[in-house]
């Protein structure tokens, strides 16, 4: 148990940060979208559907194989972490993107009429309205990454799975190890998901 501790850790390490990157830069690539000149929207669109229709597990290898080779190394588990937030940055850019076009062209024109500074327009005009119809879509986006941290084991990441496997390997029990990662992941994406859904509500209300 205290090897699956060390696991649950670092599966929320996993989830917390590559979340947040993620989000984070998703937000940047759909604002790269709309960028005024096609000279930033065509790079932008070539490499998020690159990076979209690719496995992640070929990305985490190119990551942890390859970018050494270029002199670019991480530990393992940060290299986890950029590959998990990097992947799925460019599914939340295609949220993010859905709901900002969602915002009615009245709204853009308000700006306008009102000569509101670019910043101003996004931050305070667009985004806000932006997020409160992408809630529940980022929500489900964090629940499959969790589901996808198992993949870091790929590379050496001793999150839950991989430590039930070690454990496995030592004690040749299977049944005991993998029921309780499959609990716990049970257990971490239900109060994530009611967190998400109260989020929402909340927005929305």
């Amino acid at each position: 148990m205290p090897a699956f501790w060390d696991g649950v850790l670092v599966t929320l390490q996993v989830l917390l940060l590559g979340s947040l990157i993620s989000f984070s830069l998703g937000l940047v690539w759909a604002i790269a979208f709309r960028a005024p000149t096609r000279f930033v929207r065509w790079p932008v669109g070539v490499v998020t559907e690159f990076i979209r229709t690719t496995p992640l597990l070929v990305q985490l290898f190119f990551l942890f194989f390859v970018l050494p080779e270029w002199g670019v190394q991480f530990s393992t588990l940060t290299t986890g972490i950029l590959a998990i937030g990097l992947h799925y940055s460019t599914y939340t850019a295609q949220v993010y993107r859905a709901g900002i076009e969602a915002v009615p062209a009245g709204q853009w024109e308000a700006a306008t009429a009102l000569s509101l500074p670019a910043h101003r327009t996004w931050c305070a005009v667009i985004l806000p309205q932006a997020v409160r119809r992408v809630v529940p879509a980022l929500g489900n986006y964090v629940v499959a990454m969790l589901k996808d941290t198992p993949i870091l084991a790929g590379i050496g990441v001793l999150e839950m799975l991989q430590q039930a496997r070690l454990s496995s390997a030592q004690s040749f029990e299977f049944t005991e190890p993998l029921t309780v990662v499959g609990v716990a992941f049970v257990l971490i994406a239900c109060p994530a998901s009611l967190l998400l859904r109260a989020l929402e509500r909340r927005l929305v209300h």
